[in-house]
C-alpha cells in the first residue's frame, strides 16, 4: 500500500494520478486534511483517509497498513513545519511505515539564506534518525514560480530582481512524475535524490529567453536590496512575504540553486521541461 499527503495539492496530486498508471486503486490511498476536496481521488476508487499534521491522533489511522508513505512539507509559512513533520515521523514510525518518501528541496542545507531549504534540511535529520528507510526527493526550484519571481515584466519590459544567480528551474509536473516512477520502482533510492531540470539559467540569461519569447527587448535589471524591498512594500507586499522571498535571491546569488542532476531525465525517459517553457 502507498500512502500519498497532500494530495489535494497540486504536486502530490498529480503524483497519484501517475501512480493510478501503473497500479490499481486498491494500493492506493491518499491522506488529506479536508477528505471532501478529495472526492475525485474516491471516485476512482482510491480510498480516502483524514490526516492533520497539526493534530497527531488523526495520524495513526491515516498512516496504518502503509508499505510507503509519501509526505508532502508543510506549505503554511506561519507553523513550525519541522515540528509537524516531526509529529508525521514519529507517527509514521508508530505505524509501522516501511519507508517513508519526504517532499524535499534542492539545496535543502542549515545555511541556506532561502528559509524553506533549512526546514527541508532539519526534516532530512529527523528521517535519517527515524531508523526507518527514508528517501527525501530534492526537487529543483519550481518553475511555475517564475510567474512572480521574475516580476512582471510581460508589463514593464523589465525582469528586476535583487540577486541572481543560477536556478535549475524544474517543471512541478516532472517532479509528479518522478515521484511516481520512485514509488513504483523496483529499487530503492535511499537518502536525499535531486530532481531538477538539466539547465540552471540566471535572471540575465531568462531575459534573453523572454525576449524571444515575447517578441521584443526584455531587459535584465539588478536592483538594490533595500530599493526592492521599497517597491515591494509600495507594490502592497506584506513585509514578511518580501523577507521571504528576499532569501530566494540570495540562495541563488549564493548558488544554492545552480547545480544540475541527470537523475529526473533518467527516470522520464526524456528531456525534463525547461525554464524556456515555463515562461
Amino acid at each position: 500500500m502507498i500512502i500519498v499527503t497532500g494530495a489535494t495539492g497540486a504536486l502530490n496530486g498529480a503524483t497519484v494520478d501517475h501512480l493510478l498508471e501503473r497500479l490499481p486503486a486498491s494500493e492506493i490511498a491518499v491522506a488529506v486534511r479536508d477528505t471532501a476536496r478529495a472526492d475525485r481521488f474516491a471516485q476512482h476508487g482510491i480510498e480516502v483517509r483524514r490526516a492533520d499534521y497539526a493534530d497527531a491522533e488523526s495520524l495513526s489511522a491515516a498512516f496504518a497498513g502503509a508499505d510507503q508513505l509519501l509526505l508532502v512539507s508543510s506549505n503554511d509559512p506561519g507553523a513550525d513545519a519541522v515540528g509537524l513533520h516531526r509529529t508525521a515521523v514519529d507517527a509514521a514510525v508508530a505505524a509501522g511505515v516501511k519507508r517513508i518518501l519526504y517532499t524535499s528541496h534542492q539545496a535543502a542545507s542549515a545555511d541556506n539564506p532561502f528559509a524553506p531549504g533549512r526546514t527541508h534540511f532539519a526534516t532530512e535529520q529527523l528521517l535519517a534518525a527515524s531508523g526507518v528507510a527514508w528517501t527525501s526527493l530534492r526537487n529543483g526550484f519550481y518553475a511555475h514560480s517564475l510567474q512572480w519571481l521574475a516580476g512582471p515584466w510581460r508589463e514593464t519590459g523589465v525582469i528586476a530582481v535583487p540577486g541572481d544567480g543560477p536556478v535549475s528551474w524544474t517543471a512541478r509536473e516532472d517532479a509528479a512524475e518522478a515521484a511516481a516512477l520512485i514509488l513504483t520502482s523496483p529499487g530503492a533510492h535511499d537518502g536525499p535524490v535531486t530532481l531538477t531540470a538539466d539547465a540552471a539559467p540566471t535572471f540575465a540569461e531568462l531575459a534573453a529567453v523572454a525576449s524571444e519569447s515575447a517578441g521584443r527587448t526584455i531587459r535584465y535589471q539588478p536592483m538594490d536590496e533595500v530599493d526592492w524591498i521599497a517597491a515591494q512594500s509600495a507594490a502592497g507586499q506584506p513585509e514578511h512575504m518580501t523577507r521571504f522571498l528576499l532569501g530566494f535571491y540570495q540562495a541563488a546569488r549564493q548558488g544554492f540553486f545552480a547545480g544540475v542532476d541527470p537523475l529526473l531525465g533518467n527516470l522520464l525517459g526524456r528531456r525534463p521541461r525547461t525554464a524556456r517553457e515555463a515562461l
